[in-house]
Formats: structure tokens, C-alpha cells, sequence
């Protein structure tokens, strides 16, 4: 659908912006981003009075964004934010996600690791195909790879088999990932070296390890340091 338009006396067939807008609302509703996420922007991120290592998660995050389009065919193409929970992590590769689906048309398939498995250990007949999408898809975004359970990852066999399965296919295919998760890359070997030493050298380029004072790095602790 579209309209002619003249621009400098010439005829010009100019595309409605409502077909864009139903292209971008399919890919948004196919991403499984919700509705909440889908406010998580670059520019509502709060980088002032925060913790160096958050305003470097935050440049890491828009010099990703802006390099996309260069590196998305190499095998170094790829984003990780490890660390601290309360970060900004999934706040900041949730707004690259937003910003790919919006501004260049790029699908993405957001997977929140433990509700995301929790959903396939309950439904075997869709495991299939959602693995497939996530192998396939454009952008991979996984979010808190590996979260804590009473100290310890949350890495069944069962688990870790299939998350290699979806990135060593990544990795041969030289198709993007987006990791968020709280562990740094050690630990992640030590889970398992062959997914973890994968996730490295996909993610080389683009990675930030948040590590430190939980007070400084959590924001969701800030009502309690300014109590203190």
C-alpha cells in the first residue's frame, strides 16, 4: 500500500506508514519481547551518578547497535553483559533488540532462560520448532544464562545440551547472540567450556563484566544507600 507524492515536480510512490507500522508490530509480537519490555530504551537508561562499569555497559550497548550492520556476518558479531543482577543488563540489550526490530527491520527472538525452559520442559511437542526458531532467527537474545539457584547455575544436562545445541549453530553460522547472564566468562567455561569458550569468542568485541560492590552496581538497592 502507498500514495503517489511530487517531491521537485516529480511523481514519487511513497509507501504508507502504515504498512511499516504492521510489519514492525509482527516482528515485535513474534520476538516474544512484551509490552513492558518494549519500553526499555537506549534513552531512558540512566547513566548519571552510576558506577563506571554500568556507564561502560551502556557505551559497550550503543557502539554495538551502531556497529551492527558491519559485523553481523562475522564471527565476533556478537554482545555479552555479565555480572551483577540489578545492572542494567536486560535493560540494555532489550533496548538493541527494540532498536534492531524498529529502526532496521531485523527480527529478534528475546529467550528469558529459566521461564523460557520451564516452557519446553512443559511442552515437548513445540521444543522442536522453538528450537529451531532460535537456531534460525536473525538476533538470539538469551536473558540470565545460567541464573543462580541457592549459589549454584541452573545447568541440568538436559539444559546445557540443548543451549549448545542453539549456539554452536550460531556460532557455524555466523549468526549474532545477545548475552545477558550472571556469571562471568570463567565461570561460564566451567559450566561448560565447549558452550562458554564459544560464547567468548562470539561476544570478544562487545563484552562487560560487572563485578564489584553490589551496593554501588544493584540499582534497586539505591532506595537503601540513600536510607543509609
Amino acid at each position: 500500500m502507498g500514495y503517489l507524492e511530487k517531491r521537485d515536480g516529480v511523481e514519487v510512490w511513497v509507501r504508507c506508514k502504515c504498512v511499516e507500522w504492521r510489519r514492525i508490530r509482527k516482528l515485535m509480537n513474534s520476538s516474544d519481547i512484551t509490552a513492558e519490555f518494549e519500553k526499555l530504551q537506549f534513552k531512558n537508561f540512566v547513566t548519571e551518578g552510576k558506577h563506571d562499569l554500568i556507564v561502560e555497559a551502556y557505551e559497550c550497548a550503543v557502539d554495538y547497535y551502531k556497529d551492527f550492520d558491519n559485523i553481523r556476518d562475522n564471527r565476533r558479531n556478537s554482545i555479552a553483559l555479565l555480572g551483577q543482577p540489578g545492572s542494567g543488563k536486560t535493560h540494555l540489550l532489550t533496548a538493541i533488540s527494540n532498536k534492531l526490530i524498529k529502526s532496521k527491520n531485523i527480527p529478534v527472538q528475546y529467550f528469558p532462560y529459566v521461564e523460557g525452559f520451564n516452557d519446553l520442559k512443559d511442552d515437548f511437542e513445540k521444543l522442536e520448532e522453538k528450537l529451531r526458531r532460535m537456531k534460525e532467527v536473525d538476533v538470539l537474545f538469551i536473558d540470565d544464562l545460567f541464573k543462580p539457584l541457592n549459589g549454584k547455575p541452573r545447568a541440568t544436562d538436559w539444559q546445557v545440551e540443548q543451549t549448545y545445541s542453539v549456539i554452536n549453530y550460531r556460532y557455524l553460522n555466523h549468526k549474532p547472540i545477545m548475552i545477558s547472564s550472571e556469571w562471568n566468562i570463567e565461570q561460564l567455561v566451567q559450566i561448560d567450556e565447549a558452550l562458554g569458550t564459544r560464547i567468548f569468542e562470539m561476544c570478544e568485541d562487545y563484552i562487560v563484566i560487572i563485578e564489584g560492590d553490589r551496593m554501588q552496581l544493584n540499582h534497586r538497592l539505591a532506595g537503601l544507600r540513600k536510607n543509609q
